[in-house]
């Protein structure tokens, strides 16, 4: 009877276990599902600027398409800059959506001795040839072998140009792409660049600050300068080789 009696627990006590596993695989499970749409959730906030394929979205500034200098190669826009053009020709990027308040997430490379850039409220207007007429730059740069990595740092790869200096250089080495997030919010009136993971510039917008660094900046003369709070995304020509890849923006 003693032996009856305790195989009847210890089945008891089995089931119990198993029971026990199944629910604690059962929240295992349910937690894995929740954090994969908690993911997806994240992720749909983005959109896609550029997917690898196609300019679909782009336009070279005051243009109504994207010339034959910028190639679409192992899923990155590539700009080969021209080995003659007319003066003041240009080809730069630049969204056709306009944003106001962001985060944009991109890669860019550049080449040897290279020199870009990434812009952002930028407007077209029929006085002005550049989108740095009223765009402010985050610089795409080598820092080793372009000369304006040695004419200043606020001049070097990931800086607000001729404004705020990265806190560090953590660019990759040339040949490797570099990973960069820039957020722009005018609700709180202060912008980031986050560079490879590190953030490395902060700076205000749009307020007494933001102004008195255009007033010491080359910039202080210049009428529309930093004026848009909405405008387009551009992506520099320098005259420099230079690829971007993955780039999408999420409104903030």
């Amino acid at each position: 009877m003693k032996q009856i009696v305790i195989i009847l627990f210890s089945t008891f006590l089995c089931m119990g276990c198993k029971e026990k596993v199944k629910e604690v695989e059962t929240k295992v499970v349910a937690d894995e599902v929740a954090e994969a749409n908690s993911e997806n959730a994240k992720e749909s906030e983005w959109t896609i600027l550029f997917d690898g394929t196609s300019f679909e979205g782009w336009k070279e500034y005051a243009k109504d398409g994207v010339s034959e200098h910028w190639k679409l190669e192992d899923g990155a826009m590539v700009f080969y800059p021209p080995k003659e053009r007319a003066k003041g020709e240009s080809y730069n990027l630049v969204t056709k959506e306009q944003f106001t308040d962001f985060e944009l997430s991109l890669e860019w490379k550049i080449a040897e001795a290279g020199n870009s850039g990434i812009f952002w409220g930028v407007m077209e207007k029929p006085s002005l040839n550049q989108p740095y007429e009223t765009g402010p730059e985050i610089q795409v740069l080598d820092n080793e072998k372009h000369p304006d990595g040695k004419n200043g740092t606020s001049h070097q790869a990931g800086a607000l140009y001729d404004m705020v200096s990265p806190s560090k250089d953590v660019t990759k080495p040339i040949g490797e792409w570099n990973a960069c997030l820039i957020s722009i919010n005018h609700k709180t009136a202060t912008g980031s660049v986050t560079l490879n993971g590190e953030i490395i510039v902060e700076f205000p917008l749009h307020n007494e600050e933001w102004d008195a660094m255009v007033a010491k900046s080359k910039f202080a003369d210049w009428e529309h300068f930093g004026k848009y709070t909405t405008g387009s995304i551009g992506l520099q020509d320098h005259g420099d080789v230079v690829a971007f890849r993955n780039i999408k923006i999420k409104k903030l």
